[in-house]
């Protein structure tokens, strides 16, 4: 059985996104090899020090750009290779499909963020967003929110600020900070269009910087 290069999976030395699909998380990957159902990717991790992120047994989808359209594929995590610059192998669990945009785009993205659980209130920056929640880099106190918690959040956008709650989908503490993975909880439609603006503009400053 034939496979279709950029159809039936990403192409070998392409971008892709790769979406831990329990914990929430997107990171973006280079694509260095496809055998026999098995990809090959190496993750940009950076802000992932002291974690590898996946782990043997993950399961993630696979999102990448095909003409004017995003499609993805469901796989899972074989291996996780250690070093500096770890690498992935992902075995193809099933056919690849016309993808839903919302879950594949994230931009990486440094926006002041407010936090409040409970009595507490913490402060911090945005490393990336999307149109689904995003990931933040806090200043700790007080007792960490347990997954599953809901949250007040208050995201700085530059038309003004974004008021809403968030779930908690994974806190990892780094001395006393926090990186918080957090999801919308009911957006309404018109927040998440400024939302949506200000990933894509991020983007689009991603492109310009990398053209240069």
């Amino acid at each position: 059985m034939t496979s279709e290069p950029g159809v039936d999976h990403p192409e070998e030395q392409s971008e892709a996104e790769v979406m831990l699909a329990d914990l929430g998380i997107s990171v973006s990957t280079r694509v260095e090899f496809v055998d026999d159902g098995v990809l090959t990717v190496r993750p940009s991790v950076s802000e992932y020090v002291e974690q590898l992120v996946a782990g043997v047994g993950d399961r993630v989808e696979v999102f990448w750009r095909a003409g004017e359209g995003t499609r993805a594929l469901p796989a899972e995590v074989l291996q996780v290779g250690p070093g500096a610059a770890p690498r992935w192998r992902l075995q193809i669990t099933g056919p690849s499909e016309a993808g839903q945009r919302r879950q594949a785009v994230r931009a990486r993205v440094a926006l002041p963020v407010e936090v409040g659980y409970g009595s507490f209130e913490v402060t911090g920056e945005t490393v990336d967003l999307s149109e689904a929640g995003l990931r933040a880099m806090c200043d700790g106190f007080g007792v960490p929110p347990e997954a599953g918690s809901t949250l007040d959040l208050v995201l700085e956008l530059p038309d003004g600020p974004l008021s809403t709650r968030a779930e908690v989908l994974r806190l990892q503490a780094r001395a006393a900070r926090w990186l918080l993975s957090l999801n919308f909880l009911d957006l309404p439609e018109k927040d998440g269009d400024r939302v949506r603006r200000r990933v894509f503009q991020a983007l689009r400053e991603e492109r310009a910087r990398q053209s240069d």
